[in-house]
C-alpha cells in the first residue's frame, strides 16, 4: 500500500502542477492512473482490515456479557461479512471476464489489471473470515459462566 501511495503521488502532483502552473503539460492519463492506484489501495486496505479485524462496525446488538455471547455476536458479523465476500468473489469473477477484453481509453492499460482486485479481495476475505469463524466457534464452545475478557 505504501508503494501504491508513493506511486499515486506522481500523477496527482503532475495534475496539480499542470492545473495551477505552466511547468508541466496537461496529461490526460494522470487522473486515470491515480484512480487505478486508489482502487488498489482501497482493496488491499480492505483485505488487511478484515485480517486484522480493524474494519469499522456498528453495535446493533446488546453488549455481550460472556465469552459465548461474544462468540455468537462475532459469528453473526463474520457470517454477514462472508456473504459480502462471496458476492465480491462471484461477481468479481464476471467483472474480470468483462475487463479482460477492455482497454483503458486514455492510458491503454488492460482493465483486467484493475478489475482483478475485486475477486482477489473477496477470496482473501473468505480465507481470513474462515479463520475468524473458527475462533468464534471456539468462543461459543467455551464455558458459559466465563466472563467476557
Amino acid at each position: 500500500m505504501t508503494l501504491l501511495m508513493a506511486f499515486m503521488i506522481v500523477p496527482v502532483s503532475m495534475q496539480i502542477l499542470s492545473r495551477y502552473t505552466g511547468i508541466v503539460p496537461r496529461y490526460i492519463w494522470t487522473e486515470e492512473l491515480a484512480r487505478f492506484c486508489f482502487v488498489w489501495i482501497i482493496m488491499i486496505g480492505a483485505m488487511v482490515a478484515v485480517r486484522e479485524g480493524t474494519h469499522f462496525d456498528v453495535d446493533l446488538m446488546p453488549a455481550p456479557t460472556t465469552k459465548r455471547e461474544a462468540g455468537v455476536s462475532k459469528l453473526i458479523v463474520h457470517l454477514c461479512m462472508t456473504l459480502m465476500a462471496i458476492v465480491f468473489a462471484w461477481y468479481g469473477a464476471e467483472f474480470v471476464r468483462f475487463g479482460s477484453i477492455q482497454r483503458s481509453e486514455m492510458s491503454g492499460i488492460n482493465m483486467l489489471s484493475i478489475y482483478i482486485s475485486f475477486p482477489l479481495a473477496g477470496v482473501t476475505w473468505l480465507l481470513f473470515l474462515a479463520e475468524k469463524i473458527v475462533e468464534d466457534i471456539t468462543l461459543i464452545k467455551s464455558e458459559p459462566s466465563e466472563a467476557n475478557p
